[in-house]
């Protein structure tokens, strides 16, 4: 049975975000620019925004990396980008390679998605090399991954074991959907993944981000960073 949740009730949540959370609310957000047919206008118009609001990356395609590394040079603004996306069963020699480039490019995170052929066929020594050798080549650079789950197609069992996979391999950050797959974030997602990894590991929600309370609530739940298509309009 797949983990399969629903949420649109704000009165489940009695926690609210303290006054510098609130101000602060810029540096949670990743702006996502993923689009397949993003062209370079819209990164330079994202990278803008990111450097005007104070975001904590721009998540771009490889693709645009450089271009990317260059207009936010000397700002605080981390360039991110994605690996094996958006649906993970690429080969991981093929990851690892696609993240020394993007790192050479100059990205500084970079969010590979779990190969889930061999989560549903049980191959979890596959998934441990496949997780373990995405987080080693960023690493060894120096730099941050996030994993990405994809929860809304996985057992409740299927995403601990993939949380106790990633907590092994030092990963800075679990995401539970790419939001290409039909599977958007939910509130339950982003709460039991916290349950399952406390602190040793952040969590960042995306895909169901549309305004500031979604942002909002989705902290409220426990995502240390909220991925964001649209920057501007969270602070219209």
């Amino acid at each position: 049975m797949h983990y399969i949740a629903a949420f649109s009730c704000k009165k489940h949540f009695t926690k609210k975000l303290n006054p510098a959370q609130r101000m602060n609310l810029a540096s949670y957000i990743d702006l996502n620019i993923l689009k397949p047919d993003c062209r370079l206008q819209d990164i330079e118009q994202a990278c803008k925004e990111a450097a005007l609001y104070g975001f904590a990356a721009v998540c771009v395609p490889p693709f645009y990396v450089k271009q990317a590394a260059g207009l936010l040079e000397g700002r605080k603004v981390k360039v991110s980008t994605v690996v094996g996306f958006p649906m993970g069963y690429h080969p991981t020699p093929a990851k690892v390679e696609e993240i020394k480039r993007a790192i050479d490019d100059g990205a500084e995170e970079v969010e590979g998605v779990v190969n889930l052929c061999a989560v549903k066929n049980n191959n979890w020594n596959f998934v441990a090399n496949d997780i373990d050798s995405m987080a080693t080549a960023a690493h060894l650079k120096g730099k941050s991954i996030k994993i990405i789950l994809e929860t809304g197609l996985l057992s409740e069992e299927e995403i601990k074991k993939l949380c106790q996979i990633a907590v092994d391999s030092q990963v800075e950050y679990l995401k539970a959907a790419t939001g290409y797959n039909g599977q958007d974030d939910t509130i339950e997602a982003v709460m039991l993944l916290k349950g399952i990894v406390g602190d040793k590991a952040r969590i960042k929600a995306s895909g169901a981000i549309r305004s500031k309370w979604d942002a909002e609530r989705f902290i409220e739940a426990g995502a240390q960073r909220v991925g964001l298509a649209a920057g501007l309009a969270i602070f219209s």
